[in-house]
């Protein structure tokens, strides 16, 4: 590997950018392309499933060796919930940040092992920063502590946003994001009620939902 290559895909993962090193299996050329660059890139239906399963492969004589960041998700409110979804995000690949300025809530005996910060999410949100690969869960039920999670979640680019609550909440949570400025297409990104309707019932069933449709958001856009 050249060291201009090595040093591209040292940059993009401290980045946390998603690249695709290509690689011509005859000649042993070597390329990288970003995943912003990939669809006006002669391989762009393959790089695009390449990223999107996370799944190396050949084509055409060349391989297509793809680095993803790590998978993260971010929960906003350190709640009974959060504690079931928790160790089957970490099953998935995830890496969690529990966010709830509730200290009494946000402890390490609730939440062994997990990135806790019991600070406001607008204060924290900002240092970690939010992408591509990267999910936003809103726990809370409380408009202060959701809120301002959720208007950074979508001026970002991360792939699922979800929130908790009924259909009045959901409602009542798209008006006061709608006053502040965020256009239809914009709320609409907000999975509310979150998780996928299986009838779930209980804190583990919930959690089940909450991350099948955050893999069916991952891995088809949906």
């Amino acid at each position: 590997m050249r060291r201009q290559v090595l040093d591209g895909l040292l940059e993009a993962r401290a980045q946390r950018r998603a690249v695709a090193l290509i690689t011509d299996l005859a000649s042993g050329a070597q390329r990288l392309v970003p995943r912003s660059e990939a669809a006006r890139d002669a391989l762009a239906d393959r790089l695009e499933e390449a990223f999107r399963f996370d799944q190396s492969s050949s084509h055409d004589g060349q391989f297509i060796n793809v680095h993803n960041p790590p998978l993260r998700l971010v929960i906003i409110g350190a709640v009974h919930i959060a504690q079931s979804v928790i160790p089957i995000a970490q099953q998935l690949g995830y890496d969690i940040t529990v966010i709830d300025p509730r200290g009494a809530f946000a402890t390490g005996a609730r939440f062994p092992g997990v990135m806790l910060h019991d600070e406001w999410p607008d204060e924290v949100i900002p240092t970690i920063g939010l992408d591509p690969r990267t999910a936003l869960i809103a726990l809370t039920h409380d408009p202060k502590i959701d809120d301002p999670a959720l208007k950074l979640a979508l001026a970002s680019d991360v792939f699922y946003i979800g929130a908790l609550g009924s259909r009045k909440t959901q409602g009542s949570r798209v008006a006061r994001l709608r006053e502040t400025g965020f256009a239809e297409a914009d709320v609409t990104r907000i999975r509310g009620p979150i998780g996928l309707d299986i009838g779930a019932r209980g804190a583990p069933e919930i959690a089940v939902s909450i991350m099948a449709e955050m893999t069916r958001a991952l891995r088809l856009g949906a």
